[in-house]
């Protein structure tokens, strides 16, 4: 395995003194990783200063869009210490988006080596406050400065951090769900199930509709007859119909999230019966009619688990239990959260100790 430099910063960022006013991806720590692919393979892992970079204005990610990235977090335990959760896994979610993106693949034990040397640089820039953590950004983008549809020659990898609270600003309260059935984001034999710049861009539109209609954010249905539950922009979703937790199967369009996991498996160890399928949007108001639809909440990295209390398609909103989170959406989050912060006792193997 090559060794990991470092770079020395000659100027410091200030801290952040106010831990509750974070926000979400605004700051960032004064170290990052990095490393660059040339001559065919990935070269000189460091950590350096977190710098803006220099780019040719023809640098090909700019034109053609081939960019990945993952989406994690380190948390701070009670007792100073530091952790991950399921890190293994994100990376290699990250070579599988490579490998769809005609990206070469990189060593995961490498980069996992490399970002925990960051951290160990950048661990003062963890936050201490109830609910904060170090959001960890791993991206790869194609630097190749040349004009041309292709797979790139030249790849450059790097991990910023960033300290982070809520991703919503009203943190766990439950938000509103506007449900898109104009505009597509992915279909199968797409790259949806890939964590890529392009899904992200394809989502800004409708995001911006949601909003104007006061939601926070977009549920997508399917590519094809635009019938079918797919994911919510940032989050997969999960509906407990009838004392059953459903939630979209993985077909290739949509993402198969870290946290989407960890919650189903959780679901199942308390004993609630989850269901992995196709649901249709007119299932899901058909039981909001009925008075079956109990709970819905979205899981995600950034999130963790954001609990719904409304959707709106076209004309026609639902709301969903009494507008507060429900029991069961609380009982997941409160357990998942006291995993990632070394609160509960992790049965899986899922946390790396620092």
């Amino acid at each position: 395995m090559q060794d990991i430099r470092v770079i020395p910063c000659k100027a410091f960022k200030e801290k952040p003194v106010d831990e509750t006013r974070l926000g979400f991806g605004k700051k960032f720590t004064d170290y990052r990783f990095c490393m660059d692919y040339y001559d065919g393979a990935w070269q000189d892992p460091r950590i350096e200063p977190n710098e803006p970079f220099v780019l040719d204005p023809a640098t090909s990610v700019l034109h053609y869009g081939q960019s990945i990235f993952e989406g994690m977090k380190c948390y701070r335990r009670e007792d100073g210490g530091l952790q991950l959760f399921r890190a293994k896994d994100n990376f290699a979610r990250m070579n599988r988006s490579a490998d769809r993106l005609s990206i070469p693949q990189f060593d995961e034990e490498l980069v996992l080596e490399g970002l925990i040397k960051l951290l160990n640089i950048e661990k003062d820039w963890v936050p201490h406050a109830e609910g904060t953590s170090l959001y960890i950004r791993p991206t790869i983008i194609a630097t190749d400065p040349f004009l041309g549809v292709g797979a790139g020659k030249n790849y450059k990898f790097y991990i910023i951090l960033a300290p982070s609270g809520a991703y919503y600003a009203s943190g766990l309260a439950p938000v509103g769900i506007y449900v898109e059935d104009h505009y597509v984001r992915a279909v199968r034999g797409g790259f949806g199930f890939a964590k890529t710049a392009g899904n992200y861009a394809a989502s800004i539109k409708a995001g911006e509709i949601a909003k104007q209609r006061g939601y926070a954010q977009v549920l997508w249905l399917d590519g094809v007859e635009q019938k079918y539950v797919e994911e919510v922009g940032s989050m997969n979703m999960c509906f407990i119909i009838d004392g059953v937790i459903v939630t979209p199967e993985l077909n290739g369009s949509i993402l198969a999230g870290i946290t989407r996991d960890s919650i189903l498996k959780l679901c199942k160890e308390m004993g609630y019966k989850v269901e992995e399928r196709r649901i249709s949007i007119d299932e899901v108001f058909e039981a909001a009619r009925a008075g079956k639809l109990e709970e819905a909440f979205g899981t995600g990295t950034a999130a963790v688990v954001s609990p719904v209390n409304a959707l709106c398609r076209d004309q026609e909103e639902i709301k969903i239990g009494d507008g507060n989170i429900g029991p069961i959406t609380q009982k997941l989050y409160d357990t998942l959260t006291g995993i990632q912060f070394g609160k509960l006792e992790d049965t899986h193997n899922w946390v790396m100790r620092l």
